[in-house]
């Protein structure tokens, strides 16, 4: 008697599920509450570096940094930032902070970072 495997087996199933899921993660950041859609929420609040740009090395290191990480381990790599967003509350008694980073070599895109205290917590492009 011949034991017949179904199509997909559990672990392909899954991973195939996992992998949609991340896509459609990253098609519809701009629903989270951390990207704020409203123009308003995208103004600089604080102007702290006007000079301050990303090259493409920086860049590949920051991206390397894993969330997490110390703030001040993202200010060695990219220095002080173009300016600061408003604050936002993603979690519950942790206020976030978000420094925004124009690219050297894309002067239409700005590179976001969130710091939850003095932890990284992620990032984000904007595009203006």
């Amino acid at each position: 008697m011949t034991h017949h495997s179904p199509r997909f087996n559990l672990k392909q199933l899954l991973a195939g599920g996992a992998a949609l899921l991340s896509l459609g993660l990253f098609f519809d950041l701009g629903g989270l509450p951390s990207l704020g859609r409203k123009k308003e929420a995208e103004a600089c609040q604080q102007i702290l570096q006007s000079q301050a740009k990303l090259s493409k090395q920086q860049l590949a290191r920051l991206l390397t940094v894993p969330e997490g990480d110390s703030k001040n381990k993202i200010r060695q790599i990219a220095k002080e930032p173009y300016c600061q967003l408003s604050s936002l509350q993603i979690r519950t008694g942790a206020p976030a902070e978000r420094e925004v980073y124009p690219l050297a070599f894309d002067p239409q895109t700005q590179l976001v970072i969130l710091y939850e205290g003095e932890q990284y917590a992620g990032y984000r492009f904007m595009v203006r």
